[in-house]
């Protein structure tokens, strides 16, 4: 059953940039993934700052594959999370 994840990340104007350089460039790796089926990212309209986050993969073994990968330590852990200010991440099963 395909699997999805809706993050919604906060960062200072300051980062904003840097994190929406990180979030595209992580897009590239994460679309070319097995087990990906949807990686979108969003500026949030009229918030500075926001971005919002849809995932979908395959199943929850394909995420977890994803959180293991090279460019999700190097863009996320270790570029934007330590910029953000705020996040949420739903996990829901695809019907």
């Amino acid at each position: 059953m395909a699997y999805a994840v809706v993050a919604h990340y906060r960062c200072a104007p300051d980062d904003e940039a840097t994190v929406r350089a990180a979030l595209l460039k992580v897009r590239e790796g994460t679309r070319a993934e097995p087990a990906n089926e949807a990686y979108e990212v969003h500026a949030v309209a009229d918030e500075p700052g926001g971005f919002l986050l849809y995932e979908r993969y395959a199943d929850r073994a394909g995420f977890e594959a994803h959180k293991a990968a090279g460019h999700f330590r190097e863009l996320i852990v270790d570029t934007v999370w330590p910029l953000l200010t705020d996040r949420s991440v739903t996990f829901a099963q695809v019907l």
